[in-house]
């Protein structure tokens, strides 16, 4: 049976299910293009799918959001038709075998960020944070994160006036326990410092594999919400972060001391792991662990096992190697261009007497020409040494490129490495929130342009 919806979009096989509604794989039949299809039967007891319709129309334009292209109602069922993207974090992590690298965690994190700071600029707050609702693109946008399922949002401000929402207590828990915030547990109303609470969880959750209140079990799920709330308030900032670098517990200390109408900072979030990022010495290559996992399992002889940090350095290290031989080999260029203009500059040859009467005169002159080519050697060398080491390959913890005394200073082309062009999805393809990070032009690195 053909079952369509809008006229000109064909329902295919069930592809997820959300917080209101199963979701399936669609296709327009004009175009031939896939796209997701989700469904809420108009009898549900709490229809939800015409609201979050209304946020996709909110949050158009924004990175990383899927562009709604048709809700309306089709016999018994409220359909709403988005673009289809390609897997969760969730069903990354699983083929990842349960834990990511520190490096896609900062890869993540930093986009993760920028989606939230896009959704609270839009006056509302998500409310349902957790790696099943944040799914990688397909294609050209493989290497992007979009942030999905907003049937729990809820604006927290009147955009207009910019008015934020009455402090309240005594709320049902909203969202997913796992990630929820202690203060959801306490049942307090959220705002936006609860979500990058949860974000904070997430992250956590992918460097470790787990968090401390998976898996407790109770006879309710109100009696479970207790056990886990007891849990997160019993453990530590010190405790959860424990073995990660302390950029994770600064996150977390920062985002617990919010106040319930705070504006959170952004970007001082986002540079303290981009600073890490940067630390650890990983280069932007938008290799995700699911590219490189895949890329061992189809091709085990060329890997050795070395982890992300040590395959980085390697690079990096090549990326240095090839910046000292192209100013070497120019350097030599000009030493042997002098070397051979020398000879062309002396007298032609002359009579005899004539030679016999300038003689007296030349040996002056080559003798002294001996130290002033020496003297070219030594400022063409101490040249060759200081633009070497003019820039480091890394730049230092405050985000700056340190520089070494020179007396002729000429700005170090970045060589980039090319990368393993391989994929579930086109990770070599750039994204607009690191187009800072290579600075492609011969012109001096700014300081704060990360990434």
């Amino acid at each position: 049976m053909d079952l369509r919806v809008g006229g000109k979009y064909r329902i295919g096989r069930k592809i997820g299910s959300g917080s209101f509604g199963d979701i399936y794989m669609g296709k327009n039949l004009i175009s031939g293009e896939e796209v997701a299809i989700k469904l809420e039967n108009v009898k549900a007891k709490h229809p939800q799918l015409a609201f979050e319709a209304r946020v996709y129309k909110a949050l158009a334009g924004g990175l990383g959001i899927p562009f709604l292209r048709w809700y309306g109602q089709e016999c018994d069922y409220n359909a709403m038709v988005i673009d289809l993207l390609g897997p969760s974090l969730e069903d990354l992590f699983n083929y990842c075998n349960r834990k990511f690298s520190l490096k896609t965690v900062l890869l993540l994190a930093d986009q993760l960020l920028s989606r939230l700071e896009f959704i609270h600029a839009r006056s509302f707050i998500h409310r349902d944070i957790k790696p099943d609702n944040f799914l990688m693109g397909v294609g050209r946008t493989g290497h992007l994160v979009h942030v999905i399922d907003f049937g729990l949002a809820k604006r927290y401000q009147d955009p207009r006036t910019n008015f934020h929402i009455e402090y309240r207590e005594n709320k049902n828990l909203t969202g997913t326990a796992r990630y929820a915030s202690t203060l959801t547990h306490l049942g307090i109303e959220q705002s936006r410092r609860d979500d990058l609470e949860s974000l904070g969880y997430v992250l956590i959750y992918f460097c470790r594999g787990a968090l401390p209140w998976q898996g407790l079990k109770a006879l309710t799920k109100r009696q479970k919400y207790d056990r886990i709330l007891d849990k997160k308030l019993g453990t530590s900032v010190e405790a959860l972060t424990r073995g990660l670098p302390v950029e994770f517990a600064d996150y977390m200390t920062y985002v617990k001391s919010l106040r319930f109408t705070d504006k959170p900072d952004y970007i001082y979030l986002k540079k303290l792991f981009r600073d890490l990022y940067v630390r650890q010495r990983f280069t932007k290559d938008y290799l995700f662990d699911w590219s490189i996992y895949k890329f061992k399992l189809k091709h085990p002889g060329l890997t050795k096992g070395e982890n992300d940090t040590q395959t980085d350095e390697q690079q990096q290290q090549q990326q240095q190697q090839q910046v000292q031989q192209a100013i070497s080999q120019q350097k030599q260029q000009q030493l042997q261009q002098q070397d051979q203009q020398q000879p062309q500059q002396q007298a032609q040859p002359q009579p005899q007497l004539q030679q016999q009467a300038q003689q007296p005169q030349q040996q002056p002159q080559q003798q002294q020409s001996q130290p002033q080519q020496q003297l070219q050697r030594d400022s063409v060398q101490q040249g060759l040494n200081s633009d070497v080491h003019m820039y480091p390959m890394y730049p230092d913890q405050n985000n700056q490129m340190s520089k070494t005394p020179s007396t002729q200073q000429k700005p170090v082309r970045n060589i980039s490495s090319p990368g393993l062009k391989m994929n579930i999805h086109s990770s070599a393809a750039k994204d607009a929130d690191y187009s800072q990070f290579n600075n492609p032009s011969n012109e001096t690195p700014k300081v704060n342009k990360w990434l």
